[in-house]
């Protein structure tokens, strides 16, 4: 008998609900949600790796399989994941720096005897150091060209350096010639960077100290500027001299210059005025010759012989015997007046 008060045999009994199989669908509805959010999951981790981004200094080379097929600009670009494209990012629009001869630390820059010491051309040694400035300016060519792109610039500048030292005099490259030697090392470096195709470009190539190895050829070598810059202070004091007396010494010059002017006109008149004169004495000459002649013969004695007393015959020079002299001064008025 039941407890509810019903009898109740064997085969009628009422069967009881199997709590085993609702474990199982309860595990099963579990697992396919696991599996979902796992996979969502992945989308969503594939999904944040196919996206990247690039900024305005750089540049991105894309490769898909290990080869080549883009090079993208700033900004947010597509990749497809699982490796099969991968993206290399390369600083093309910044400058980077090279320094060859000295350390630079805390206590300020120190000579690299290793790499500042050389010798000139006249067999002199000097410490020399440079700063090289360059950029990247072909991503693809400087990831794949070569191994290590900065060493080899890094040689091929030490070289081309002291091939151009080694060809210079000191004096030339302690003093006055820093800028021939600078922009023969950046020429022959840059057309040796055109062969090579490792993606560098050189923008800059600055001495940065230039030192004999000893303190007294130091010592030699600073008289030396000083004398020379006393040299150009006395020079430029002779200019400003110069630039001083220059006007008055162009003043004196165009006041003589218009006084020989103001002779040569009057010279020049001077000459047309007695060629005009002389036109008027021939044309009167040509109209009475023999007056003519007798005034410029009265003229030319009176100038000769100023002091000569002259007498005027009256006679007339037809047989008469009595013959009268005047003198000429009595007809001549008291006054001076010209001579008749």
């Amino acid at each position: 008998m039941n407890e509810d008060g019903t009898y109740s045999w064997p085969g009628n009994q009422p069967k009881k609900p199997k709590k085993f199989s609702d474990f199982t669908g309860k595990v099963k509805s579990t697992g396919k949600k696991v599996v979902l959010i796992l996979l969502a999951l992945v989308v969503l981790g594939l999904a944040g790796t196919c996206f990247y981004t690039v900024n305005d200094k750089q540049q991105a080379v894309v490769t898909t399989f290990g080869q080549v097929t883009d090079i993208v600009d700033a900004g947010v670009h597509f990749k497809l994941p699982l490796g099969i494209q991968n993206v290399e990012k390369v600083d093309v629009n910044v400058y980077q720096k090279i320094e060859l001869g000295y350390i630079q630390d805390s206590s300020g820059a120190q000579f690299n005897p290793s790499e500042s010491a050389m010798i000139t051309g006249d067999y002199n040694i000097v410490n020399v150091d440079f700063f090289v400035e360059y950029k990247i300016s072909d991503p693809v060519a400087y990831l794949y060209s070569s191994n290590d792109p900065e060493l080899i610039l890094r040689n091929l500048i030490q070289s081309q350096i002291r091939n151009v030292v080694g060809s210079s005099t000191v004096d030339a490259v302690l003093t006055d010639g820093k800028e021939n030697i600078q922009m023969q090392v950046k020429d022959l470096v840059s057309q040796i960077l055109e062969e090579y195709e490792i993606g560098l470009t050189l923008v800059d190539v600055k001495i940065q100290d230039a030192e004999p190895p000893t303190q007294e050829v130091i010592e030699a070598f600073k008289a030396v500027e000083t004398a020379k810059q006393q040299a150009e202070t006395v020079i430029n004091d002779a200019k400003a001299y110069q630039n001083a007396q220059l006007p008055d010494a162009q003043a004196q010059a165009d006041k003589l210059i218009q006084n020989a002017e103001y002779l040569r006109q009057k010279r020049i008149n001077e000459a047309h005025e007695q060629v005009a004169m002389f036109q008027a004495m021939y044309a009167e000459y040509a109209q009475n010759p023999a007056i003519t002649r007798t005034r410029m013969y009265y003229e030319t004695i009176s100038q000769v012989l100023p002091d000569v007393k002259l007498y005027i015959n009256t006679s007339s020079g037809s047989g008469s015997d009595v013959q009268m002299l005047l003198p000429l001064e009595s007809l001549v008025s008291g006054n001076g007046g010209d001579q008749q």
